[in-house]
């Protein structure tokens, strides 16, 4: 199935349905859990409120519709920092600056044709973006936060566990892993 073919398919589906195109293939996802949920609830606060403050032109957004041009790949990122001019009823963005994942099963896939993972095909598309600055994958059964972070010089991988700070200074957010776990039953052990 093409992107196009794709969208096209997705437009005739309900709202409460999510779709992913893996390889050229639809994909529907098995709705996430409530700490998946919790999760990226936090990180979208969190950056919205950082955002507000140091970036009002962006704001965060849940499950953004994204366009990332040609290819057999559509993703639905948990988490983006878009454009906060916007249309009414508007689905999709070609443009976004910060793209994060919450790990759920279904990222465990293997995309169809390859040997790989979902989520490290996602993470590749989201850093091939022209636009994205950052991206965070973040596990949802532990506190452990893999970012990538672009710069002048290219990409910097880092990876965070409970006592580490997330530090996105091009999005005015300093806060501790933690705070992404907030309310969750990993908060709690």
């Amino acid at each position: 199935m093409s992107a196009l073919e794709f969208r096209s398919f997705q437009a005739r589906r309900p709202d409460h349905e999510r779709w992913e195109l893996i390889g050229g293939v639809a994909m529907m996802m098995t709705p996430p859990t409530i700490a998946h949920n919790q999760i990226a609830s936090n990180l979208e606060r969190l950056l919205n409120d950082a955002l507000a403050r140091h970036a009002p032109a962006w704001l965060a957004a849940q499950r953004p519709g994204l366009d990332l041009g040609a290819g057999d790949f559509r993703p639905e990122p948990d988490v983006g920092v878009i454009d906060a001019d916007y249309d009414p009823g508007q689905r999709f963005v070609d443009k976004a600056y910060l793209l994060a994942e919450v790990i759920s099963d279904t990222d465990e896939v293997i995309v169809p044709g390859t040997d790989r993972r979902w989520i490290d095909v996602k993470r590749e598309l989201y850093r091939e973006h022209p636009h994205c600055l950052a991206v965070l994958v973040i596990a949802q059964d532990r506190m452990h936060v893999a970012l990538d972070v672009r710069s002048e010089s290219g990409w910097t991988s880092i990876t965070c566990d409970a006592q580490g700070e997330l530090s996105l200074p091009s999005f005015g957010l300093m806060c501790r892993v933690t705070d992404l776990y907030e309310r969750t039953p990993v908060s709690r052990n």
